[in-house]
């Protein structure tokens, strides 16, 4: 199983975005080295007080100069809010900045009004599928110089690093992000860590609506990856502590505060009134949690679980530890889990 990563920049106590973007650029320089396979940054708005992460074309541009190997990406650039021409511009930049190693990760989604009104976004759009459909395929058709002769984009031309362009992925929560991947033919990549009852359903309907070909940037057969929210420690119980942010976290969501920052362990701990369960080595056939945790040995059985589930060969890592210490034993530890390959 391949162990990729996607970073949302959270900014420390006391700290700010200065600090998070540090601790970003440490958290990729570490996932080269322990043999990740990618490493994604996200796009979030009207939060920077707790997430930096606003402009993923910016960010990476900084993690190219601080790694060699590791594929950069997006998880995702929200590409309701953007030209897909100025997408597919940032992106080739990228491509000259670290060649042949960036993907750009595709979504959409609605922030918090304010927001969408200061981005000129539009948050209601007549056929939200096929206007994402249609920006997908423009973003694409510029990046390998797809439009036919005669279409009056055939001109344009976008920067290029000769190694190969950046390979475009659709992401998404939904059965209908699935069917979008699909009939693009592009790969996918589920959040299972946002609505993970999906998560099945959204990789079947990519699979049956997978046209190989659709697009020129796309695989033969379908190819993606599930996003966890997952944590690991020496022990089932000192992980479900770890993890205890990302429950506090939701329980924040589902009663529409969010707070001024994630909450440290012990402030989470508090909020829950005791420390979550551990996760169980074997979930249920019909149990998809929202979060995961474990130790080596019961985080890599349940990572498993998960992938088979979903039908693919690799898991994405989204956590909120907001301990920076934490979250990169973290993933040393669920690289041992893996057993990745650690680069030179």
């Amino acid at each position: 199983m391949d162990l990729s990563v996607v970073d949302l920049s959270p900014v420390p106590a006391d700290g700010t975005a200065a600090d998070a973007f540090a601790n970003t650029v440490a958290a990729a320089e570490q996932a080269e080295r322990l043999g990740y396979s990618r490493f994604w940054v996200a796009e979030h708005h009207g939060r920077t007080d707790r997430l930096a992460g606003t402009t993923p074309e910016v960010l990476l541009g900084r993690l190219a100069a601080a790694t060699d190997a590791i594929r950069l990406g997006s998880g995702a650039v929200l590409l309701n809010r953007y030209s897909p021409f100025k997408v597919a511009e940032s992106f080739g930049t990228l491509d000259g900045l670290a060649p042949g190693r960036v993907d750009v990760g595709v979504g959409r989604a609605n922030g918090p009004p304010a927001a969408d009104r200061a981005l000129g976004t539009s948050r209601r759009v007549e056929s939200p599928n096929e206007d994402h459909e249609e920006r997908v395929r423009a973003l694409v058709s510029h990046l390998y110089d797809a439009y036919p002769d005669g279409h009056e984009y055939a001109d344009l031309d976008v920067p290029r690093s000769g190694d190969g362009p950046p390979v475009p992925w659709v992401l998404g929560s939904s059965p209908a992000s699935g069917e979008i991947a699909g009939k693009l033919g592009l790969r996918y990549c589920f959040a299972g860590f946002i609505r993970p009852g999906f998560a099945e359903r959204a990789f079947a309907s990519y699979r049956e609506a997978f046209e190989p070909g659709a697009l020129p940037a796309g695989p033969d057969e379908p190819t993606g990856t599930v996003a966890v929210n997952a944590v690991a420690a020496e022990t089932d119980a000192a992980a479900a502590r770890r993890r205890a942010p990302a429950e506090a976290t939701f329980r924040r969501m589902r009663r529409g505060d969010l707070g001024d920052s994630t909450p440290s362990v012990a402030e989470a701990v508090d909020e829950l009134g005791e420390a979550p369960e551990p996760t169980p080595a074997t979930l249920d056939d019909d149990e998809w949690p929202r979060s995961v945790s474990g130790s080596p040995e019961t985080i890599s059985g349940i990572l498993e679980q998960l992938a088979d589930r979903a039908g693919v060969d690799e898991v994405m890592i989204q956590h909120a530890v907001p301990d920076h210490g934490d979250a990169l034993e973290s993933h040393a530890l669920l690289a041992e889990a893996a057993g990745l390959e650690p680069r030179n």
